[in-house]
């Protein structure tokens, strides 16, 4: 990588992380693009030169809060050789990274509640797909072995990290819900929520 190339990503990302940082201050829809330029103490020409708008910018960081998510995910499950070690390591995978880093995952609940446009929801549901390909490859064995549910990913995500993703956002929007409950629990009603689903042994 040469050195403009070099500059170009540590630019990119210190935009990045000055729209966190304003996001976190005053929500997604109070923050404008000028705020967040003057956060990062960069000229109109370098935000224009990375990013079209704001929603270009927005769409850039819903996908790096995306990237280190499902890298933390992935880290976390590809370590297992059991499906309910998947599943358990899968759900509190996403608890531990949401708590530990409580601004990305306020943003990325945010985030997820716009609109996108159509342009922007293909991208995005495209990189998704592509960052839970070892995800679904290193679980497709249990789904052959075990008689795991084939079920799509969309699918999977509503049933196994429906009630994660509510108490997330919940606890990140001031409910009173206790962290250890959250990691002790809900995983194994995750893994439960699988096991009515699987084959009865005769």
């Amino acid at each position: 990588m040469g050195p403009a190339r070099r500059d170009g990503v540590k630019r990119r990302d210190e935009l990045l992380d000055a729209a966190l940082q304003c996001f976190t201050e005053r929500g997604v829809l109070g923050t404008g693009i000028e705020e967040i330029r003057k956060a990062a103490g960069a000229s109109p020409s370098s935000v224009y030169h990375l990013f079209d708008g704001l929603p270009d910018l927005t769409l850039a960081l819903l996908m790096r809060t995306f990237e280190r998510l499902f890298s933390h995910q992935t880290e976390r499950v590809l370590a297992t050789t059991t499906a309910e070690d998947a599943v358990l390591a899968l759900v509190d995978g996403h608890l531990e990274w949401v708590l530990a880093h409580p601004d990305e995952g306020r943003f990325m609940y945010q985030a997820m509640a716009m609109e996108l446009s159509a342009g922007a929801a293909e991208v995005l549901l495209a990189r998704k797909m592509e960052l839970l390909g070892p995800l679904i490859h290193h679980t497709a064995r249990f789904i052959a072995e075990d008689g795991v549910p084939v079920w799509t990913p969309l699918q999977l995500d509503v049933v196994l990290l429906g009630p994660s993703h509510e108490a997330c956002r919940r606890y990140l929007a001031g409910a009173a819900l206790d962290p250890a409950w959250m990691r002790s629990r809900l995983p194994r009603l995750a893994w439960r929520s699988i096991q009515a689903e699987l084959p009865r042994a005769s």
